[in-house]
């Protein structure tokens, strides 16, 4: 059994531990406030505008439709992996590691794959496989979007993936990142970004026409709209992931606070049965040692 000063040195340390991890759930959930209330009021504005793009690439014919609706043989795929700068949230980020090597392997195993990471635990990762950012074009250093992530910061970064896409650098472009329910679960999401999806299939499962009258014209409506959603799309999966992160820290934080307090209460068991047994065995000295003086 451990001596009773390096049980008190323990429980300490545990204490100190457990004040560190209940003031860092605090901040995450002060952070998860507003990340939640950002992504509730984007999400309808962005699965709107997604289901509208949808309907639209169904409408278009040869030359009249968008670049980024283009459908090409998939040789090159870009694929963007969001996790955060920082640890301590659980399995937030190895999910993500986890599903873009799984999509890799699986879907896009005889494919040649690039992979641009946003946030610094991704971008540590791959930067160490032969899926690294291959070229100039692409944005880099994009783990400072969280620093300041706002719409007109992201923008920039789409219009440079937009860009690759266009000049045919790659034929599929599909983002991975985890989407928030709540602060408890996040589920993984594996999201084709380019080119744009016709939501053909969907209606006709569900037996819905949707017959759209365009002003001033379809071209000009197409030119405007489809840039400004694949910029949403990106956008609302930062969004997406920041609250997720926040969520899954806060949980992890308390969690390990409270294992910290378990631990404390087993260890101060321990340190008292540790001082009941020395007084004991002080006791028996001084009774042990009177006898003999006795005899």
């Amino acid at each position: 059994m451990a001596n009773l000063k390096e049980i008190r040195n323990r429980i300490t340390s545990v204490s100190s531990t457990r004040q560190i991890t209940s003031a860092m759930k605090m901040v995450s959930a002060a952070k998860l406030r507003r990340a939640q209330d950002a992504i509730t009021q984007m999400r309808p504005y962005a699965n709107k505008l997604k289901e509208l793009l949808g309907n639209l690439s169904e409408d278009f014919d040869g030359d009249e439709g968008s670049v980024y609706a283009e459908q090409r043989e998939v040789k090159r795929v870009l694929l963007i992996p969001i996790t955060s700068n920082r640890g301590l949230a659980g399995a937030f980020n190895s999910n993500i590691i986890k599903e873009t090597t799984r999509v890799i392997n699986e879907k896009y195993a005889d494919k040649d794959v690039t992979v641009l990471a946003i946030g610094k635990k991704a971008d540590d990762f791959f930067k160490k496989t032969a899926f690294n950012i291959k070229g100039t074009t692409l944005p880099s250093k994009l783990e400072t979007l969280f620093e300041d992530l706002t719409f007109n910061r992201v923008s920039k970064v789409a219009s440079k993936i937009m860009r690759a896409f266009e000049f045919k650098q790659f034929d599929e472009i599909v983002i991975v990142y985890n989407e928030f329910v709540n602060a408890a679960v996040q589920n993984v999401n594996v999201e084709q970004m380019m080119p744009i999806v016709s939501n053909e299939i969907e209606s006709k499962k569900t037996e819905v026409v949707s017959d759209y009258i365009y002003e001033p014209s379809k071209n000009s409506i197409i030119d405007d709209l489809i840039p400004k959603s694949i910029k949403l799309q990106l956008f609302k999966a930062l969004l997406d992931s920041f609250a997720s992160e926040h969520g899954a820290r806060m949980t992890a934080m308390h969690k390990a606070t409270d294992n910290a307090s378990e631990m404390i209460d087993d260890l101060k068991l321990v340190y008292n049965k540790a001082r009941q047994a020395s007084i004991t065995n002080e006791i028996l000295e001084i009774v042990g040692g009177a006898e003999a003086l006795n005899n």
